[in-house]
């Protein structure tokens, strides 16, 4: 290889020391979680009994993305884990995202998997047996491993159906278990998750509920501090995170964000060949935070689902943003499918697309009636920025 190829690669980073701290998984030490000592406390009291071999409380955790209700679970659970090995009990813990394992025979698998990790001769492949071999075998592992099971359902919503949570919230009392005690711990951004479950399962699933605020500027301020170390010594400018956690309190309060924004002005720094990451690129680390989580958001979306989408941002940035009544949404998307040369969707179906735009929080949706005249009628109005939306969705 010659000394031309070589220099295609960088061997030294001149705005980063230790990146992984601005990763969105990473779970950082104790002393980096920052104003969340309440919720802590409150997750830890409802866990407290598995110290001693009992049944711990369920919880249910409500807030926006970003507040810190993962990170909060997954140390508390942590440190249930170590303490009560102290105690000589054995606790253990699985960890379901269920944006991923919709299903109940993914979230069962995945369960079983975290659990079978200390090496039982039950063996738990990854498909090719019944959801119900999967109980069973998950049933023989926990009793035979541990006194106590913590199980954490992120996105909680995201489950096809309350299936899962029947068995695991009544596991014990359906004799299915002998002597292991479950504990649940759904985590939900949305408020109204539980009108949505089954009544069956509410009343013994949703035993403590507790719901994250979002963060002011001074808590994401201390949040972005504690991993300044992710940066060399001196790299930051004074003002870039005070700048980028004013700017992160005053449009969501999301934590997750803000330290997005703050990698992402370091990474543009990188690219603008500048040893300090300025206040200048905390702007354009903005813009390109929003695009990133849109998009996200939008990812395995259906055309026509982008589509009505589309309209709706676009009559957004014609007409200063107000809401809009479901049939000017069908307009607009019926225009958007005749220059795309597509078959347009029924009015019904468009309905059930914004409907699942509404729940996951793209957009709003409010009921209005109009009187004799017009009746009752469906507004939306977009929550993200138009111009984003419209961004993003040119991409796709």
């Amino acid at each position: 290889m010659s000394d031309t190829d070589d220099s295609l690669f960088s061997r030294d980073d001149p705005i980063f020391a230790d990146k992984e701290l601005l990763e969105i998984n990473h779970l950082p030490d104790d002393g980096r979680i920052v104003g969340r000592d309440d919720e802590i406390q409150s997750l830890a009291n409802a866990l407290n009994p598995a110290l001693f071999g009992q049944s711990p409380s369920n919880v249910l955790l409500y807030g926006k993305t970003g507040t810190g209700k993962s990170l909060c679970a997954k140390h508390v659970s942590r440190q249930l884990v170590a303490e009560a090995e102290s105690e000589g009990v054995a606790v253990g813990r699985a960890y379901v995202d269920c944006a991923q394992d919709t299903t109940e025979t993914q979230a069962v698998q995945t369960i079983a998997s975290e659990v079978n990790r200390s090496g039982t001769d039950i063996s738990i492949p990854d498909k090719g047996i019944s959801t119900s071999t999967y109980y069973k075998r998950l049933w023989r592992i926990l009793d035979a491993e541990y006194d106590v099971v913590i199980i954490i359902l992120d996105e909680i919503d995201k489950l096809e159906n309350d299936e899962i949570l029947m068995q695991l919230s009544r596991a014990g009392e359906a004799g299915k278990l002998d002597s292991c005690k479950l504990g649940t711990i759904g985590i939900s951004n949305k408020i109204k998750y539980k009108d949505r479950m089954d009544e069956r399962v509410k009343s013994s699933l949703c035993e403590r509920e507790f719901v994250f605020p979002p963060y002011n500027a001074n808590q994401l301020r201390d949040i972005m501090a504690a991993r300044d170390d992710a940066f060399k010594e001196g790299v930051l400018e004074e003002g870039t995170i005070p700048l980028a956690a004013a700017q992160a309190a005053q449009e969501h309060g999301d934590a997750r964000k803000a330290i997005d924004i703050l990698r992402y002005a370091g990474e543009i720094a990188q690219s603008e060949g500048d040893a300090k990451v300025r206040e200048e690129y905390v702007e354009q680390a903005r813009d390109r935070a929003e695009n990133d989580r849109f998009r996200e958001l939008i990812r395995g979306a259906t055309p026509h689902s982008k589509r009505t989408l589309r309209a709706l941002a676009m009559l957004s940035m014609n007409h200063d943003g107000d809401a809009y009544r479901t049939s000017r949404v069908y307009q607009a998307y019926e225009k958007i499918c005749e220059q795309a040369g597509a078959d347009p969707l029924s009015a019904r179906r468009v309905r059930d697309l914004l409907r699942e735009h509404a729940f996951l929080d793209v957009i709003e949706q409010a009921d209005q009636s109009g009187g004799s005249a017009d009746g009752n009628y469906t507004e939306h109005r977009l929550v993200e920025d138009p111009e984003v939306v419209m961004a993003v969705l040119g991409d796709e």
